[in-house]
């Protein structure tokens, strides 16, 4: 695995410039190791709904997990106000940074990651494609 480690500034788009990193370092299968830092404004999309909620206030990133693809990322952010009381969602953009970024991701190799429509869910799902073997205890 090989790893990218980037720090955003105060004003800076959080998803927009994970996906511009993945995009510049041509990864096609990623992780999310680490992230943390605080935001000013968010906007996430809550479980088992369609709206968007917006959020206008000072959080703390508390988590941000997710798989990440030129092909498609799939994050998930958990946020703590003022007050320590937590929510959390699917991220969307213009989740704008307070103080920073502090971001680990972790680039896998011999796989890549497409999205493809279910019929299912009704949702783009993950793909996992391997260029080789690899160890993997899910087969």
């Amino acid at each position: 695995m090989k790893y990218h480690v980037m720090r955003l500034k105060p004003g800076q788009d959080l998803k927009k410039e994970i996906e511009n990193v993945i995009s510049q370092k041509n990864i096609e299968a990623g992780i999310v190791m680490a992230c943390i830092g605080s935001l000013n404004c968010a906007k996430i999309r809550l479980a088992d709904e369609n709206i968007v909620k917006e959020y206008n206030e000072k959080f703390e990133i508390i988590s941000l997990g997710g798989t990440l693809s030129k092909n498609g990322s799939h994050l998930h952010v958990c946020l703590a106000n003022e007050k320590g009381i937590c929510i959390g969602g699917h991220l969307m953009y213009e989740c704008y940074i307070y103080t920073t970024a502090e971001i680990v991701i972790g680039k896998l190799e011999d796989i890549i990651f497409k999205r493809e429509y279910c019929e299912d869910t009704g949702f783009k799902e993950l793909n996992i494609n391997y260029i080789k073997e690899t160890v993997n205890d899910n087969k």
